[in-house]
């Protein structure tokens, strides 16, 4: 088990993803069951309850993610191997690109009223 979490094992290659995906079901299912339980009013804007979790959740998950990708980028520095450092690198860079999409779809879903 402890090999696995080395940053260097080839399973972070789909950690990313993987974390990036249930972050964009959990916030589109809660936006959905928020809105059909206590919608906001429309003359609220964007400042809700809603987007404050939603916003909260974003960042959250784009802090993991970054968090995630400079450990990648430090073991790959570290390690000895040529396969490491390419499983390290290459999982780093996965990680920076589900950070983008988390902070790319994130945006508009906290900028803007929900339940429209």
């Amino acid at each position: 088990m402890k090999r696995l979490l080395r940053m260097a094992h080839p399973i972070h290659l789909v950690v990313g993803p993987t974390i990036w995906g249930l972050w964009f079901v959990a916030i589109y299912a809660g936006l959905s069951v928020a809105c059909s339980v206590a919608p906001p009013t429309p003359e609220q804007g964007m400042l809700t309850g809603i987007n404050i979790a939603v916003g909260l959740a974003t960042l959250a998950t784009t802090v993991l993610l970054l968090g995630l990708s400079w450990a990648g980028v430090t073991a790959a520095r570290r390690a000895g191997l040529h396969r490491e450092c390419y499983f390290a690198f290459t999982s780093a860079g996965v990680y920076l690109f589900s950070a983008g999409a988390t902070l790319f779809i994130g945006y508009p879903v906290v900028f803007l009223p929900p339940c429209i």
